[in-house]
C-alpha cells in the first residue's frame, strides 16, 4: 500500500495502473509533437503554419469534448474570467512555439527545452502566488538552465537558433501552469476543459486565418489526431492523478523524451547528439529536485 501526501492510501494495483496511465499519457504527448513535424517543413510544399497546426490542435480538441460538454453541461457561474483568459492566451502561445520548433530540430531536443517551464513556473510563484524558494530549488534552477545552454550547443556550428523559439514555449507553459494551479483550486476540471479548448480554438482559427492554406485530406487526418490526442491526454493525466500519489507519479513524465526520440529516430532517422543527451539530463534532473523539493515542501504543510 502506498499512502499519499494527502492521507490517501492507494492499492499496490492502483499505483501500477497509474503508471501505465501516465507512460500512455507520454507516449501520445511525444506524438503529438512528431505529428507537428509532420505537418511542419518535413511536409516540403505542403508544409502548415504553425498557427494552423495549434488551430487544428484546439478546434479538433472542442469537437472530441462536446459530446462530454452536452451530456454533463458545466456551469460557467463562478468562473474566473481573467485567470480564464490569460491562461488560453498563454497556453496557445506556448503549444504554438512548441510545434514551431518541433518542426525545425529534433524532437527530443525540443521536447527537453520545453521541461524547463516547471522552472518558469517556480520562479512565477513568488510574484504571482507568494511563495517562498529555497536554495535547493534556485540551485534545481541553476543546473536545469546549465542544462538548456549544453543542449542548444551556442558558439559551435551546431548551434540550433530555433531553440530560442522552444525556451519561448516553456516560458509560456510556464506561466500556464500557473494560472491552472490558480484555476484548479477553485474550479471543477471540466469546466476549464471546456473554457479552455472553447476559446483555445476561437483564437487560434482568428490567428490562423491570416496564415491559411487548405490541407490535404492526409493533413485534415492527422489534425483530427492532434486534437484526439491531446484532450486523451488530459484525460490519462487526471486518471493516473486519480490513483496515484502526484508527487510518485509526476516524475514518469519526463519519459517523454525517450518516445520523442524514438519516435525522431523511427519517422527522420534523428539520432540523438552528445550534447543534448547531457542536456536533457541535467534539465530532468532540475525539473525532479524542484518536484521532490515541493514534496517535502507539502508534507511540511
Amino acid at each position: 500500500m502506498v499512502q499519499s501526501t494527502a492521507s490517501r492510501v492507494y492499492s499496490a494495483r492502483d499505483v501500477v495502473v497509474s503508471v501505465l496511465l501516465m507512460l500512455l499519457a507520454c507516449a501520445l504527448v511525444a506524438g503529438t509533437t512528431l505529428i507537428a513535424k509532420m505537418l511542419g517543413p518535413a511536409a516540403g510544399e505542403n508544409a502548415l503554419h504553425p498557427l494552423q497546426i495549434s488551430a487544428g490542435r484546439f478546434l479538433f480538441a472542442l469537437l472530441a469534448l462536446t459530446p462530454l460538454i452536452a451530456i454533463s453541461r458545466p456551469s460557467l457561474r463562478g468562473a474566473v474570467w481573467s485567470n480564464h483568459i490569460l491562461r488560453v492566451l498563454f497556453g496557445w502561445a506556448g503549444v504554438s512555439c512548441l510545434f514551431a520548433a518541433s518542426g525545425l530540430m529534433r524532437l527530443a531536443d525540443a521536447t527537453a527545452i520545453s521541461f524547463l517551464n516547471p522552472i518558469v513556473a517556480m520562479m512565477l510563484s513568488i510574484p504571482l502566488l507568494g511563495e517562498r524558494v529555497g536554495p535547493w530549488r534556485w540551485a534545481a534552477a541553476a543546473i536545469a538552465f546549465a542544462g538548456a545552454v549544453i543542449l542548444t550547443e551556442p558558439g559551435t556550428d551546431a548551434f540550433q537558433p530555433v531553440a530560442l523559439v522552444a525556451l519561448i514555449a516553456a516560458l509560456f507553459m510556464g506561466a500556464e501552469a500557473i494560472l491552472i494551479k490558480k484555476l484548479a483550486d477553485s474550479e471543477p476540471p471540466l469546466r476549464i476543459l471546456a473554457i479552455n479548448n472553447a476559446m483555445g480554438a476561437v483564437l487560434a482559427m482568428g490567428a490562423a486565418s491570416f496564415v491559411w492554406r487548405t490541407p490535404t485530406q492526409e493533413q485534415w487526418l492527422l489534425l483530427a489526431a492532434l486534437g484526439c490526442m491531446m484532450v486523451s491526454v488530459q484525460a490519462l493525466f487526471i486518471q493516473a492523478l486519480r490513483r496515484g500519489d502526484a508527487s510518485f507519479v509526476m516524475p514518469f513524465f519526463y519519459t517523454t523524451l525517450i518516445y520523442a526520440g524514438l519516435y525522431d529516430y523511427l519517422v527522420f532517422a534523428e539520432q540523438p547528439t552528445l550534447a543534448g543527451l547531457i542536456g536533457a539530463a541535467l534539465i530532468v534532473a532540475g525539473a525532479l529536485t524542484i518536484a521532490w523539493r515541493e514534496r517535502i515542501a507539502r508534507r511540511k504543510a
